[in-house]
């Protein structure tokens, strides 16, 4: 199987190359936003119309401005643009099969929500710009005339990790990590390990009965809090001490997104949103229809956390 891999320069894409570079069966070419030395990648800006002497039988489309905070047009340029011109490169080269990596971040709500399953709605209002923006990306896959398959996983986390932890290792670093309560039962959600992920991204790329959306964790929900507590304890780093309201973290992260948006000042601002209502709120997945179609996780939680750990460690 010939299979091409965008975002291979990123974390999930980029682990999604060194953990099948050289497997038996499979011809592998990574592109992604960066330069890098490396025979089985490519440079390519997929927001602008582009071509590719490759001819795959599948594309997995993992490219995508994640960040928790940048402006609309970057959002739209990178997550809309470039999965627009996906698919035109598609139908103009084969119409090989599809997949694409979206996000669970399309179904939040700033509420709990136990058990959200890939046919509950999307929209019209989105926790964020990026959840937005991943989910116009799936209105343009879904009208894709070849094979298509949607993945959406929640909180990746492991080896190379660009998004989830970073930010939060750092503001425990700091001292800046609080406990974020409100009424009600600690907020429950799903992670999975990105090793499980890209295992479950090559499994959707050769089951030709993988198609439509599917949820992706672990599906071994944990208490957020006691879990980053729990990390950050085999790291050496010191658990958060102080506890903030719900209602005054959500204002404080209203008030400095409203700041970087209006002065405007450099990179991300301290706390968003998004990052509150995401340590606030529980958010579960039924995974019944991957488990059917795509079989267990490769790998545990525990053992996701291990690896991370292992990885994570000599970098602090």
């Amino acid at each position: 199987m010939k299979l091409l891999i965008t975002g291979a320069s990123g974390f999930i894409g980029g682990r999604f190359l060194q953990r099948f570079r050289g497997a038996p069966g499979l011809e592998l070419l990574g592109v992604g936003r960066r330069t890098l030395p490396d025979p089985d990648y490519r440079a390519i800006d997929l927001s602008q119309p582009f071509d590719l002497d490759f001819a795959p039988d599948v594309v997995i489309h993992a490219a995508a401005l994640s960040s928790p905070f940048a402006p609309r047009r970057d959002y739209l340029r990178h997550n809309v643009e470039a999965t627009r011109n996906i698919v035109d490169w598609c139908r103009a080269h084969g119409r090989p099969k599809l997949v694409y990596l979206s996000s669970s971040s399309v179904h939040y709500r700033p509420c709990d929500q136990l058990g959200i399953r890939e046919d509950d709605p999307i929209g019209p209002r989105f926790a964020n710009t990026y959840a937005e923006t991943k989910a116009a990306g799936e209105t343009l896959v879904r009208g894709y005339d070849g094979a298509w398959t949607i993945l959406r996983p929640r909180a990746v986390f492991g080896p190379g990790d660009t998004v989830l932890f970073p930010r939060l290792l750092l503001a425990a670093k700091r001292g800046k990590l609080p406990n974020i309560v409100r009424d009600g039962k600690p907020a429950v959600g799903d992670l999975i390990g990105v090793d499980a992920l890209v295992d479950y991204m090559l499994r959707a790329a050769r089951l030709p009965e993988a198609v439509g959306a599917f949820n992706l964790s672990q599906g071994e929900p944990v208490v957020m809090q006691d879990f980053l507590a729990d990390v950050f304890r085999r790291l050496g780093l010191p658990t958060p001490a102080r506890t903030v309201p719900y209602r005054v973290a959500h204002l404080a992260a209203h008030a400095a997104e409203l700041a970087w948006t209006l002065l405007p000042l450099r990179g991300e601002p301290p706390v968003t949103r998004f990052g509150v209502d995401v340590l606030a709120f529980s958010k579960t997945f039924d995974v019944a229809k991957a488990r059917a179609v795509l079989g267990p996780p490769s790998k545990t939680l525990a053992e996701g956390v291990d690896d991370f750990v292992a990885w994570q460690g000599p970098r602090l």
